[in-house]
């Protein structure tokens, strides 16, 4: 199999220092443009809700940085990915769009598998869907899902998704899920359903379990050292599987001048070449981090994907 090209993908929540919170618009205007600079994926990560533990830990000093467990304003917007996927596939004909993260214990695997067929039929097979059970246990309480069993009913959605995506009728019997011969129509582009990320905050054996059953890419949240690199390799192989084939995605960060200011794009754009070296094959960038003007969001994309496209 041909390695796969080097891309760039496109953080698109979390820049509301660009954009106001409400103004869906612009996320779906701000899509638009990454894909005609030549961004390969844009991204969509996901709560349901937020609680006052979302800020326990401590704001974050610059709020351009990156959203992290615990420190977070609860009044941050965290729009419908899926429906804001669905604005965005209406309006793009080339560029990926990435459910990463999507918290799928907090919903039903059946009307999930319909959302993200349809979904992946209006994009034309674009979308990748990233399964995660995220941290915000006030989120499972106030929707009536156990928080300490949310690996376990992400497993099993995982085998219900896999199930009712292969054919109808379906059946399944699990310890959370049952039903008998249902039809779960349309079916997504592709026959096994759409690509899947796995990642979280450490490499850890669900992790690793999940990636090498359903896995085509590597999302982190953070750096992994050498030797979790390493274990992903191994671990794929021992599974029979090619370690070559895994997208892995990995990000440049920005040092901020001040907490009141974005951070220089060239600098951190420095650290591309290290990153693809490290095996990573698409690096993740979020715009406002750089900038605090939504109309120089295209020339930061342009940039990034030229200095992706002279590392390789």
């Amino acid at each position: 199999m041909a390695a796969r090209a080097p891309g760039v993908v496109l953080v698109l929540l979390e820049q509301w220092t660009l954009v106001d919170g409400s103004d869906m618009a612009a996320l779906v205007d701000m899509a638009v443009a990454a894909e005609e600079a030549g961004v390969e994926t844009v991204m969509l990560s996901d709560h349901v809700l937020l609680t006052p533990k979302a800020g326990a830990a401590g704001r974050m000093a610059n709020p351009r940085d990156y959203a992290a467990p615990g420190n977070q304003d609860p009044f941050t917007p965290w729009p419908d990915s899926v429906v804001l996927a669905s604005a965005i596939a209406a309006r793009t004909s080339r560029i990926r769009i990435a459910l990463s993260a999507l918290i799928l214990p907090l919903r039903h695997p059946l009307h999930t598998a319909t959302q993200l067929a349809t979904l992946d039929q209006l994009c034309g097979g674009r979308l990748v869907v990233q399964p995660t059970v995220s941290w915000l246990d006030e989120e499972y309480a106030a929707m009536g899902v156990p928080f300490t069993r949310r690996g376990r009913i992400l497993d099993e959605q995982l085998a219900v998704l896999k199930r009712v995506w292969s054919a109808s009728p379906a059946s399944f019997s699990g310890d959370y899920y049952a039903f008998d011969d249902v039809y779960v129509e349309p079916k997504c582009v592709r026959p096994e359903g759409p690509l899947m990320w796995f990642g979280g905050q450490h490499v850890h054996g669900p992790i690793l379990r999940r990636l090498v059953a359903h896995g085509h890419g590597f999302h982190p949240f953070g750096t992994p050292t050498a030797d979790d690199l390493e274990l992903i390799r191994r671990t794929m192989v021992e599974a029979g599987r090619d370690p070559d084939d895994l997208e892995m995605i990995g990000g440049i960060r920005p040092r901020f001048p001040a907490d009141d200011a974005p951070g220089d794009l060239d600098e951190a754009m420095a650290a591309i070449p290290g990153k693809l070296a490290a095996g990573y094959t698409s690096i993740c960038f979020k715009p406002s981090q750089y900038t605090d003007d939504v109309a120089e969001v295209p020339d930061l994309c342009r940039r990034m994907v030229a200095a992706v496209e002279s590392a390789r």
